[in-house]
């Protein structure tokens, strides 16, 4: 493990669709240069196939993502939590960048509602990935 790397955590309820989806963007689009985790405070048993479909419509595959649990060091190891709706179940550690995305659940949705998730979830992360950017940026 490169030490340098900024490390990213996505918590969501079930770590069945959201977290599973902004896992899958920040790999695919920043590659090794971020290190990247995701999990639930309630793990579901498998992931969400609506979300599974629509991810391999933009290319990405997550077929063999698994649900998890979230562990408290998770969270300490990470530079940045993203919370998505996991509420007071997702651990506070001081000194931690935390950032709450209000994104509907796809849990029961269907596909084009999933879709809009996922666009959004690609938005999002493409701003996060900038924002790590700039933060590792020496001042000037």
């Amino acid at each position: 493990m490169n030490d340098s790397r900024p490390s990213v955590l996505f918590v969501c309820v079930h770590n069945a669709g959201r977290s599973q989806m902004a896992a899958a963007f920040l790999r695919a689009l920043a590659g090794d240069r971020i290190e990247v985790t995701s999990a639930g405070s309630q793990p579901s048993d498998r992931l969400n196939p609506v979300v599974v479909q629509a991810m391999l419509e933009d290319g990405i595959d997550i077929r063999d993502a698994s649900p998890r649990a979230l562990a408290a060091e998770d969270v300490q190891a990470a530079d940045v939590v993203v919370t998505m709706g996991c509420g007071e179940d997702c651990p506070f550690y001081p000194g931690k960048r935390y950032v709450d995305w209000v994104l509907d659940d796809p849990a029961g949705q269907d596909l084009e509602a999933v879709r809009e998730i996922r666009d959004e979830i690609r938005r999002r992360v493409e701003s996060l990935i900038s924002s790590l950017a700039d933060d590792a940026r020496p001042p000037r």
